[in-house]
């Protein structure tokens, strides 16, 4: 019997293992363009916190009761599709759950590139476009600049180090503690703040940028936002992706520095990653690139069985995963 989480309850601040439960899902035939697929990596990301509220957003609420998503990678077990053949590996977005039918419209084949299959939920998936067009098209990075990222230990984090430094930038991270901070330089960036530490972020930040950042990637929103405004150049770039302080909180931090905004001309824009859909293919040529030149390191936090889903997914708001948290079944 197949068998997937769902939210049974909508959590107030922090979830908890009592707002999950693992269901039992009935069995179905095909129809005609469907495709069965037996799970085999799920992806857990912070962005799924705000589907769990009952509210608008770019991206719509789970649904009490009912199989929650996510990315998720696959193969083919059943087809009643031209398109696909059992046995062909494949993406998409009906995770948290073992096994998955989907109309052949809702799958894609997996791109053919060198890597290891859950590559495409982390650094060549969503994560890793995520970084990709924030830094380069919302940011417009550029060699000589000094980039700022928070979260620089996480999935979309520690690839815009890499990035940053393969187009020629002197880059700054912040992460929770000295290993993980000595795991960011190890990437290439050139100094790391450890946030978990006795030094308030925006003096951390001084210290590090004594001239000041052009670009912001920010993952966390809060003291780190507030840092990168009190630290920023004229006509700095500041990409809004997340801002995992407040998702469970729901109460922002306190911007003491948001006038600099103004006087600044700070340009500050938020994104969405599937603005990009049509550009994938410059993210698979570059990304490419840097692998054959081996400028880019991909590291995963692998949680083993489909049982341990909302541990993966709790272990976020933690610090619990370098690079991409995954749940392999």
């Amino acid at each position: 019997m197949a068998k997937a989480w769902t939210l049974a309850s909508r959590p107030n601040g922090m979830p908890t293992h009592e707002n999950f439960v693992l269901i039992e899902t009935d069995a179905t035939s095909l129809n005609d363009g469907e495709v069965r697929i037996a799970n085999s990596w799920l992806t857990v990301d912070p962005y799924m916190r705000g589907r769990m509220n009952d509210v608008k957003s770019y991206t719509p609420p789970f649904a009490l009761g009912e199989p929650m998503q996510g990315g998720a990678i696959g193969e083919v077990v059943e087809s009643k599709s031209d398109k696909f053949k059992v046995g062909d590996k494949v993406q998409h977005f009906a995770g948290w759950r073992d096994e998955a039918v989907l109309p052949a419209d809702q799958i894609q084949a997996l791109p053919q590139i060198d890597v290891d299959p859950q590559a495409f939920l982390g650094q060549l998936g969503m994560p890793g476009m995520t970084a990709y067009f924030g830094l380069l098209d919302i940011a417009a990075a550029k060699e000589g600049d000094t980039v700022f990222v928070s979260a620089a230990a996480g999935a979309v984090g520690s690839t815009v180090v890499q990035i940053a430094k393969a187009k020629g930038c002197h880059v700054i991270g912040s992460a929770g503690g000295a290993e993980k901070c000595a795991w960011v330089q190890s990437l290439g960036a050139d100094a790391a703040i450890d946030y978990k530490g006795d030094t308030p972020i925006v003096k951390a930040l001084g210290q590090a940028a004594r001239n000041g950042i052009d670009v912001y990637f920010d993952n966390v929103g809060g003291d780190h936002l507030d840092a990168a405004l009190a630290h920023a150049n004229d006509r700095a770039r500041f990409a809004i992706c997340g801002m995992i302080d407040i998702y469970n909180s729901g109460a922002p931090t306190e911007l003491r520095y948001i006038a600099k905004v103004i006087g600044a001309r700070i340009r500050m824009q938020g994104f969405i990653v599937s603005d990009f859909a049509d550009k994938a293919g410059d993210f698979y040529r570059d990304m490419v690139g840097w692998l054959k030149d081996g400028k880019l390191t991909r590291e995963e936090t692998v949680i083993e069985g489909l049982e341990k889903t909302p541990d993966a997914f709790l272990g976020l708001f933690s610090g619990d995963n370098r690079g991409k948290m995954l749940v392999k079944i």
